[in-house]
């Protein structure tokens, strides 16, 4: 009779343990879809620390602009965020995008010179964890980390560790370090959502421990506004998204595979955006996005396999 009431118990406890990680996936998504609308963005850097003396620091960074963060995929362990930014009003730029997935093992980590490390982590390692990756503009890869989305005190947060290329603000105007340890925090809040960062800039060198050359804050703050002041993004948007869509299908091959990722920063002294600029106004198809993405990939990829 005892053993009876013990596993009446224990089915219990298990069925309220399952409500429970349902209803918290559940403030898990609501949290990554709050990101989503029209937002004014205010984009502030400075740099903070060094632990050299006479390390000159760099100028301050802010920028602002209007940003339309559109759904792409909605699925049951996968959401995407589409970022496009309007600049003065009259220039729409596609940006940056956030793919988020649910007990995902499958990472990239951003090592230096271009490369990135494929990995697959153990199962027991992400439970209950979201992974967001990033991706730039032409959607080749940026960084990746997985953690756990915290929902308590009235605030709603997730926040990781993980290595970065160099930010396009410095990108093409430094080259005093080559990696950026990115502490990234993403905060819903009662005016929209702030991107809290604490970075590490840092030089890595093979055969010699990272150097920190400085330290920096960030602060990219996401003041909701009504929809139809990204009306131009949305529109943008519309006309353009079949052809994104089949960029990241011609991507999908390359990503689900484990191992190094060398991706050339340029080819016929161009990047990979600009020769993706003709392909979007012809309305190309996958074979030619592809074959374009395909001249940007240095060395052999192989197979993915899933973590134990």
């Amino acid at each position: 009779m005892k053993r009876v009431i013990s596993l009446g118990i224990l089915c219990v406890l298990f069925s309220f343990q399952g409500l429970a990680q349902g209803s918290k996936k559940k403030r898990d998504i609501k949290a990554i879809k709050d990101m989503c609308g029209c937002y004014k963005v205010k984009f502030k850097y400075t740099e903070t620390f060094a632990p050299e003396i006479d390390y000159e620091k760099h100028h301050d960074y802010t920028a602002a602009a209007l940003e339309w963060a559109e759904l792409v995929t909605d699925e049951k362990n996968k959401l995407s965020i589409q970022h496009i930014l309007v600049v003065n009003d009259t220039m729409v730029i596609k940006h940056w995008r956030q793919d988020w997935e649910y007990e995902n093992q499958n990472v990239f980590y951003y090592d230096k010179d271009n490369t990135w490390k494929f990995r697959a982590l153990p199962k027991k390692q992400v439970k209950g964890q979201w992974t967001q990756k990033v991706f730039q503009v032409d959607d080749s890869p940026r960084y990746s980390g997985s953690a756990t989305w915290i929902h308590a005190d009235g605030r709603h947060y997730w926040e990781n560790r993980t290595d970065s290329p160099l930010p396009r603000r410095e990108y093409s105007k430094r080259e005093d370090y080559n990696v950026m340890l990115r502490g990234n925090r993403h905060e819903i809040t009662d005016y929209g959502w702030l991107h809290e960062q604490d970075n590490d800039k840092i030089l890595r060198v093979d055969g010699k421990e990272d150097m920190l050359l400085a330290q920096e804050k960030g602060y990219n703050v996401y003041t909701r506004v009504a929809d139809e002041k990204c009306q131009q993004a949305m529109d943008w948007w519309a006309s353009n998204n079949a052809f994104w869509k089949k960029v990241r299908h011609s991507w999908d091959d390359i990503y689900h595979h484990q191992g190094n990722l060398t991706l050339n920063k340029a080819v016929d002294g161009k990047p990979l955006f600009m020769h993706f600029y003709p392909l979007e106004k012809t309305r190309a198809g996958e074979a030619d996005i592809t074959a374009a993405i395909k001249k940007f990939v240095s060395g052999k990829t192989v197979p993915n396999v899933k973590g134990k």
